[in-house]
């Protein structure tokens, strides 16, 4: 192990007493802090069998109070109550609990939603030092995990490869990621539904993603208003919906969907079986992105600006992060000439940008697997607005960081509007294999000049957070308690 430590000397290194957790356990015998302290966050359904296999192995290792199945006790929950104890203690002179406090570090297994979610709740408390999360690849596209250097195939979950992601950690690097708010408001139809419809029931993870109360700032009398968050991509058209079919088929028959090369396998059959291959053939050119939304940008704190969608694009994404569907980049890296003639840079994941990028078809998304491949590059924008004409169709498919939904469109009065601006930024651990790149890395700063230009791959078109957006991820029942000073959890 690390430095030739036995295990249980490495382990003291991320162990957390049950006294930090509640008020009953004392702890008198005060040691040095552990260096890396974690709570580990696993999804127990994520990855079939795998996810709860995880969870028993690190409860075996570490203190079970500090591993926790996001599927029983809700994060904002957990950490709500962490952090409420700690601070506490911090005021009871605990300089124990104070180190704990300063070094926490969050282990996070399960799918990009489930990573999502546990992130949204980290911005959510608003920390002066929020802790740094890794995340643990334990879904079928691992896109958050992939990108930051942890890999994209399902971990080990025996004791060693437990062992061996905790010394990950411990040698992982900080790094800042853009986080972006999504706004969908409509008129409230005259009849019909207009909520977003998941695949048979609401996976745990978009319960970021829902309607705001009555009580809240964007509330506006006679419009239904939704509001959530992202850290990888938002999407919309036929990768959406493609996405919406594997999980409606996974919530229908789980037993299928327990090994993560069939997943991947289960999801190339559909994209064949909703046309996605021969989309000009099976899907009506009303499906059509242009056909369906007129699709604004902001490439600066400004002036809106008309994007031109070429007509023959079916799919959009918006993207945060240089990986998309298990790990491909359809950003790719622009050349030198791109960006002289179209201002258009890498996509590093902390520039308060958003990479858009347009697909027409399956065939379309394969020049991913070739070197240099990318989609087609329609712009760079700090924030977006999609207007979905009316009676364009009855419904289009959306999703965010891996999850789907069903969205109705009214066919009376105001088109629906979704729109996407900058947020804020949070802490993410990476490894030595990071594939992300910051503005603030001298060396991505050149990566475009480095032999790895796109110029083999030419875009198919040449065209080219705002105070009333503040929170998004945690449940709205999320407090800090008002006894608590949120300026003093630092």
């Amino acid at each position: 192990m690390a430095e030739s430590k036995s295990d249980t000397d490495f382990l003291k290194e991320f162990y957390i007493p049950a006294y930090i957790f509640n008020d009953e356990t004392k702890f008198s015998d005060v040691r040095d802090a552990p260096k890396f302290p974690v709570l580990v966050f696993i999804n127990s359904k994520s990855g079939g069998q795998l996810g709860g296999d995880l969870l028993n192995t690190y409860r075996s290792v570490l203190n079970e109070h500090q591993i926790f199945d996001v599927g029983e006790e809700a994060p904002d929950k957990v950490l709500r109550k962490v952090y409420t104890r700690l601070e506490k203690l911090k005021q009871e002179k605990d300089e124990f609990a104070t180190n704990i406090h300063e070094r926490l570090r969050i282990i996070v297994a399960g799918g990009d939603g489930t990573a999502g979610w546990l992130l949204g709740v980290v911005c959510d408390l608003k920390l002066p030092h929020p802790p740094p999360i890794a995340t643990v690849p334990l879904g079928t596209g691992n896109n958050l995990p992939f990108s930051f250097g942890w890999g994209k195939k399902n971990p080990g979950t025996d004791r060693n490869s437990v062992l061996s992601f905790l010394e990950q950690v411990m040698k992982a690097k900080e790094m800042k990621i853009d986080n972006w708010h999504i706004l969908m408001r409509m008129r409230a139809p005259k009849e019909g539904p207009c909520d977003p419809i998941a695949p048979l029931e609401l996976p745990h993870s978009l319960h970021a993603f829902g309607r705001v109360s009555s009580t809240d700032e964007l509330n506006m009398e006679g419009y239904h208003t939704f509001r959530g968050g992202f850290w990888n991509y938002f999407s919309m058209g036929m990768d959406a919906q493609v996405s919406y079919a594997f999980h409606s088929e996974r919530k229908l028959h789980p037993e299928k969907f327990k090994n993560q090369l069939v997943n991947q396998s289960t999801y190339a059959k559909l994209g064949c079986t909703q046309g996605w291959f021969a989309a000009s053939v099976f899907h009506p050119s009303s499906k059509n992105v242009a056909q369906l939304a007129k699709v604004k940008i902001m490439k600066k704190h400004g002036q809106w600006q008309d994007l031109h969608i070429p007509q023959s694009i079916r799919s959009i994404i918006c993207l945060n992060l240089p990986s998309f569907s298990g790990g491909l980049n359809p950003w790719g890296t622009p050349s030198g000439r791109k960006k002289n003639e179209r201002d258009l840079t890498a996509p590093y994941v902390d520039d308060g940008l958003l990479e858009v990028v347009g697909f027409r078809d399956a065939w379309h998304g394969l020049v991913l697997l070739a070197p240099k491949g990318h989609g087609t590059r329609l712009a760079q924008a700090h924030r977006i607005r999609f207007e979905f004409h009316k009676g364009a169709a009855d419904h289009t498919y959306m999703r965010i960081d891996g999850e789907p939904w069903k969205q109705p469109l009214p066919k009376d009065d105001d088109a629906v509007v979704v729109e996407i601006s900058h947020l804020g930024q949070v802490n993410m651990l990476a490894t030595q294999n990071c594939r992300s790149k910051s503005v603030s890395d001298v060396s991505s700063s050149t990566s475009h000049h480095n032999g790895e230009e796109d110029d083999d791959f030419s875009d198919e078109d040449d065209s080219r957070a705002e105070p009333e957006f503040r929170k998004f991820g945690a449940a709205d029942t999320f407090r800090i308690p008002d006894e608590i000073d949120i300026s003093q959890l630092s």
